[in-house]
């Protein structure tokens, strides 16, 4: 990530010439993601909403609107929602569905 001041403000850049894939992700109301981990990318999250608790590793913990999070190679993590929330996921590398290795899965996709 690079901040960049102008005379009108600044802008944040996140990516600049990298293999990478962009995601707004929605949780619904009292949802979690899996509890995952993947080989091939590692993950770069904003946190667009309130209303989301992060779990990396084995702690978890609740975020704000802006909170950046990285999430490297091999890092079991996942997301929760108290109410229907949003946050931006930038994958670096080769992104693949089907490199997520599922630790837990409340919907029972293990």
């Amino acid at each position: 990530m690079k901040e960049v001041k102008r005379p009108w403000g600044k802008f944040i850049q996140y990516v600049l010439n990298e293999k990478c894939t962009v995601k707004i992700i929605t949780i619904n109301k009292n949802q979690v993601l899996s509890k995952q981990i993947h080989k091939k990318r590692s993950e770069f999250w904003v946190i667009l909403d309130s209303g989301i608790v992060v779990e990396i590793k084995n702690k978890k913990f609740k975020t704000k609107p802006g909170q950046e999070i990285n999430i490297p190679k091999n890092t079991p993590h996942r997301a929760y929602a108290t109410k229907t929330a949003r946050f931006l996921e930038i994958s670096f590398g080769n992104f693949d569905e089907k490199d997520e290795i599922r630790l837990e899965d409340k919907y029972g996709r293990v």
